[in-house]
């Protein structure tokens, strides 16, 4: 048995890089919906979040900082999009309880974790960022903050735009 067996990795697969083209996948969103990755790719930026399980304190931390500066995030045209192995039911109850204004999609069968190359560590999606602008991955963190997460990415934004 190698190491990352023994943690419990599994999906190892290389990550996107920036430059790669974004991802397509089919997942099912907080509501139960079946969604297409591709279809929530807009003409902007649209952050793609991973987070290892809802309504755990660093998974909080992290979608309460991307909830708090929506309006900051909306105004520079990034669309949020969050992911984790949780079902739809769960993913719902975090939304509410914590009011966040973005889509989370419940990526059960591991479809958009496998499509962006991130790894699963005891059945858990690991936290890292990836941020798509023209198709392109045009930003990516493979070891995403947690009370920073929108600051980091308004600071990708900033870089891209040339600000």
């Amino acid at each position: 048995m190698n190491f990352l067996d023994w943690l419990g990795v599994t999906n190892a697969e290389k990550p996107l890089d920036v430059g790669d083209a974004a991802p397509d996948a089919i997942s099912f969103d907080e509501q139960g919906n079946e969604v297409r990755l591709t279809d929530l790719y807009g003409d902007d930026f649209t952050l793609v979040y991973f987070y290892p399980r809802a309504d755990t304190p660093g998974c909080t931390a992290q979608a309460c900082s991307l909830r708090d500066d929506f309006a900051e995030l909306q105004a520079r045209g990034v669309r949020v999009i969050g992911v984790s192995a949780d079902g739809s039911r769960s993913q719902l109850r975090f939304k509410e309880k914590y009011r966040l204004p973005f889509v989370l999609l419940a990526d059960r069968e591991r479809a958009v974790a496998k499509a962006f190359g991130v790894p699963l560590i005891l059945g858990m999606t690991r936290r890292q960022s990836f941020l798509i602008k023209g198709g392109r991955v045009v930003w990516r963190d493979l070891s995403a903050s947690t009370r920073a997460q929108a600051r980091d990415v308004l600071q990708a934004v900033d870089s891209c735009a040339g600000r």
